[in-house]
Parts: structure tokens; C-alpha cells; sequence
């Protein structure tokens, strides 16, 4: 996890609901493992902000966006995540994004995730 190598990680989502979900999914993710996070609008110091609109907290190393839009203060941080979900729809949109950040000089970076071998069905 990025936040173990000791960067700062802000965490774009599309509304205060999304955040709030997101926030929630975290403090119930697994009893044994404990993500350091908090909602932007909370005085907290930790290195996980989550948060929306248009202004982003100030962790200016690791943009991780889940809105599917890309947020006018992007280029404000050293790395940006792009998450491209599964529907194709979203996908469409996730390939728009990465022609934005392609045409504009950016070197990008594929990481394909993979399910934990315990979330895999067997069949």
C-alpha cells in the first residue's frame, strides 16, 4: 500500500455520499488491517484524505480518483491513480481520461489488480 511507503494520498470521489461510503467500507474493510483515513472535512492528520468537489486536501503526492472525471487540481500532485472499473461504460470514460493525460505528456502506467486468492469463487 502506497500510504506503508510514508506518501500522502488524497482520495477524489464524485459526491459527499460516495465519500462517505468509502469512508464507512474502510472502517469495516478487515478487523486485522486498520487504513489510516479520515474525510476531508475532519481535522485529522492522517496520510489518507478522502474528500469531493472541487478544492482538494493538501496531499500533494498521490491523487487517487474514483469520480471519473478529472479534477481541474490534478496536475497539483506528483502521481495520479485512475481507477477503470469493470462496466464498459465507465471504462469508455476511463480510456478518455487516459487520452487526456497520453496527449498532454504524462508517463503513464498500467497496474492490473487482481482479487485476493480468498475473494476468487472456485468453482
Amino acid at each position: 500500500m502506497v500510504y506503508r511507503l510514508g506518501h500522502r494520498i488524497y482520495v477524489h470521489t464524485t459526491d459527499e455520499k460516495q465519500a462517505e461510503s468509502l469512508d464507512e467500507h474502510l472502517w469495516s474493510f478487515r478487523e486485522d488491517v486498520f487504513i489510516p483515513h479520515s474525510l476531508r472535512s475532519q481535522a485529522l492528520d492522517v496520510p489518507i484524505k478522502i474528500g469531493f468537489g472541487d478544492e482538494a486536501e493538501d496531499h500533494g503526492e498521490v491523487l487517487i480518483n474514483l469520480s471519473g472525471k478529472i479534477p481541474d487540481f490534478f496536475s497539483q500532485f506528483d502521481r495520479v491513480a485512475e481507477v477503470v472499473p469493470v462496466d464498459e461504460n465507465s471504462r469508455r470514460v476511463a480510456r478518455e481520461n487516459y487520452t487526456f493525460y497520453k496527449q498532454r505528456g504524462y508517463v503513464l502506467h498500467y497496474h492490473e489488480m487482481k482479487k485476493p486468492r480468498d475473494e476468487i469463487a472456485t468453482r
